[in-house]
């Protein structure tokens, strides 16, 4: 289990630091509040993905036709 770069043991450690620091009591209510924070932001950023995606494919559908146009002219000859 390797998260962050953390193995168990190194999580273990930081777990019981924050038991001690904090209590039982709040360890519950912050693990929740971190909870929510994280997916918030993995809301946000799969929102600024779409939204990047979206962009992308507009700027592209606007640069084809152009492209288009001047491969498909005929030079007079």
């Amino acid at each position: 289990m390797n998260i962050f770069g953390l193995g168990l043991p190194e999580i273990a450690v930081i777990l019981v630091v924050a038991l001690l620091v904090f209590g039982p009591k709040k360890l519950p209510e912050i693990g929740r509040s971190m909870g929510k924070a994280i997916k918030s932001f993995k809301e946000a950023s799969r929102e600024f993905e779409t939204e990047l995606r979206k962009e992308v494919e507009a700027l592209e559908q606007q640069s084809t036709p152009a492209v288009e146009n001047k491969e498909t002219a005929t030079p007079d000859a």
